[in-house]
């Protein structure tokens, strides 16, 4: 493998991996007809753990988390997928969609001023624009999907900020625990953490409504198998392996900016598969987001390749 095309793989991988999290909101869309959010979320960390628990016991993937990495682990699986999933699924229950994705949008805004703070990674100048014109873009589609105007849930509007600030503080954990840890090994943790806490909260909810056998009953709808294969293998393991992956190789606040790319795909996916209204205001928001996304990704390699160089010739 060259330089130049290990150099495009993280790139590559947050490309996949926001392409990955635009199909979930059709298939848990298709999904919450027939299971609950809590119920969905456990199902889907329950089979992405089983499925890594497998790749594990068969040795296609190997996983030695060292005593000393725990805690930093630990804080990772923590913030995603537990008090994320809990403060957005919990967030959208008192708020619009659109209202949720305009806060979540702030994410890569977050991400960068953490990563400054934390983890001393300064963007360059045009980098901000470039960031900041993509959370636009996503603004701008959001507005205009406001027809009947804001809803004023202030506790849904906090919860829904509180994830968008716990999905940042992520990119940074995360970031940092792979100083030392393979990438496989915090998705394997972030993944057995979702199962075990989101599994526990949705029984003791089942248990305490008297519904315990749903549990198993709402496996018994074939329409929700292939989404739930889709959400606990695809968008679990496989996405956010590219996620840790991804940020492994890149400062948080270029890896983060690739999450706003999971905006056009989710609308090209509900216009062409669900048959969902597509308008003029999508196709400037997509420009925009693409344009924000590309100019990062674009300033970073340039950043990247300046000071190779400059390291190269001062070796000389």
């Amino acid at each position: 493998m060259t330089e130049n095309t290990k150099m495009k793989l993280p790139y590559l991988a947050g490309i996949l991996f926001s392409s990955i999290f635009g199909f979930t909101f059709m298939f848990t869309k298709i999904t919450l007809d027939y299971i609950t959010p809590l119920g969905l979320i456990a199902y889907r960390f329950l089979i992405a753990f089983v499925t890594m628990e497998l790749l594990r016991v068969l040795k296609i993937i190997k996983i030695d988390i060292k005593k000393s990495s725990r805690r930093k682990l630990l804080l990772v699986a923590l913030l995603q997928p537990v008090m994320y999933f809990l403060f957005e699924t919990y967030g959208l229950r008192l708020t619009t969609s659109s209202e949720a994705g305009m806060m979540i949008a702030l994410i890569p805004v977050f991400a960068t001023i953490f990563g400054i703070i934390f983890l001393h990674e300064r963007p360059v100048r045009g980098q901000i624009v470039f960031i900041l014109l993509g959370v636009s873009g996503i603004v701008y589609i959001q507005l205009n999907k406001m027809s009947g105007g804001f809803n004023a849930s202030v506790l849904g509007g906090i919860l829904l900020f509180l994830a968008a600030i716990t999905a940042s503080l992520f990119n940074i954990a995360s970031r940092d625990a792979q100083k030392k840890m393979k990438s496989s090994e915090v998705t394997y943790a972030m993944m057995a953490m979702g199962a075990i806490v989101f599994n526990v909260l949705y029984m003791a909810q089942l248990a305490f409504e008297g519904r315990m056998k749903d549990y198993f009953l709402n496996l018994a709808h074939p329409e929700v198998v292939l989404p739930l294969l889709f959400l606990g293998i695809v968008a679990s393991i496989v996405a956010f392996f590219l996620v840790n992956y991804s940020l492994s190789k890149l400062p948080a606040h270029v890896s983060s900016v690739f999450a706003n790319f999971s905006t056009i795909v989710a609308i090209a996916a509900g216009t062409l598969i669900l048959d969902e209204p597509f308008h003029a205001y999508h196709v400037i928001g997509g420009l925009m987001i693409i344009t924000g996304v590309y100019g990062t990704a674009w300033l970073n390699a340039k950043k990247k390749k300046r000071l190779k160089q400059k390291n190269g010739s001062g070796g000389e």
